[in-house]
């Protein structure tokens, strides 16, 4: 899948079918427990797309003052304009593109402003198979339009200016007609010691009705050029996962490779969120930007090598359950 495929918005206006779109992009400062969150988002409610709204999210996530940001504004469609190129949005005021972003978000308690720029050095990753983005399953489709992006400009986070150096993070794209029903999402763009490094992973389960569906986990790894995708069908139930409170294991297995992954952050660390959902309904989304990774990879004939990333691993947690005990905070 090229960038420009991978990046086309997906949303029609006017479509009675149900959607949701988000252009997110993330970054970490090197050596800093330091992150921001930036969301571009179209949501039309099922059967009624003269409800189609815009939103802008930003959250700024600094554990060195244990403190979390977070502003949200929503925009009447009028106030919105999705432009030829990929990304090329305009919600408000705030735009996005395939190189930069600028924009702002309030609350009567907080304002988050950016002005960034953003290269793209790396080729999609799709953490499905490609197959799956052009098929009605699943209805929810997600991607990384640009692993190992690097961020470069400003933020204000409440009056105060964040110098952003060559932050390192990515760009991505999802969308479909529902949110997955449960799952968690994790993704590192570059290990402390390794930045050729490219994790991205998720453990999900689906609804039917009153059933649901086995847990699967999928696994997208690059080490430099080498790319090991462990997403079938087949491999994802296979996979082996655990999902302990805000703790994550992975142990995924194929031909001439094993991956073990831990990912865990601490509750203050979240940001919880409320996602709509098209067919009715609100998700909540618990969002961190500051989990830490432990990552080993053994290969056919060779050692096991072994990754960490201390607090540049991104971890969410979806779900419908209300006893986690993080704060909501857009």
């Amino acid at each position: 899948m090229t960038l420009s495929d991978a990046n086309r918005c997906r949303f029609v206006p006017g479509s009675r079918a149900g959607h949701y779109e988000s252009y997110f992009l993330r970054a970490n400062e090197a050596g800093r427990a330091r992150a921001f969150w930036i969301r571009y988002t179209f949501f039309s409610p099922a059967g009624q797309p003269q409800q189609a709204v815009g939103d802008v999210w930003a959250v700024f996530f600094d554990g060195e003052r244990r403190r979390i940001v977070a502003v949200k504004n929503q925009f009447a469609l009028g106030d919105c304009t999705i432009g030829t190129g990929a990304p090329d949005l305009l919600i408000g005021q705030s735009q996005l593109g395939a190189s930069c972003l600028m924009g702002s978000a309030a609350t009567p308690a907080h304002r988050i402003t950016w002005a960034l720029g953003y290269d793209t050095p790396q080729p999609p990753l799709l953490l499905m198979p490609a197959a799956m983005y052009a098929g009605r399953f699943p209805q929810s489709k997600v991607l990384v339009g640009a692993p190992g992006a690097l961020f470069a400009g400003e933020l204000e986070v409440d009056g105060e200016t964040v110098a952003v150096q060559q932050w390192r993070g990515s760009q991505n794209h999802n969308w479909g007609s529902r949110h997955t029903d449960t799952y968690c999402w994790g993704q590192v763009a570059g290990f402390d010691d390794a930045p050729e490094v490219f994790l991205e992973c998720s453990t999900a389960r689906l609804k039917f009705g009153p059933l649901w569906s086995p847990q699967m986990s999928l696994v997208v790894l690059r080490i430099g050029a080498l790319e090991f995708s462990l997403n079938s069908i087949t491999q994802a139930l296979r996979t082996r996962a655990r999902i302990d409170g805000f703790g994550w294991d992975i142990d995924a297995r194929a031909a001439g490779v094993r991956v073990q992954i831990r990912i865990e952050a601490p509750r203050a660390a979240f940001a919880g969120l409320h996602y709509p959902n098209p067919p009715g309904g609100v998700k909540t989304c618990l969002n961190s930007k500051l989990a830490s990774c432990a990552l080993t990879v053994t290969l056919r004939g060779q050692a096991p090598r072994t990754f960490n990333s201390h607090h540049g691993a991104a971890f969410e947690i979806l779900t419908d359950r209300a006893d986690h005990g993080v704060a909501i905070l857009a």
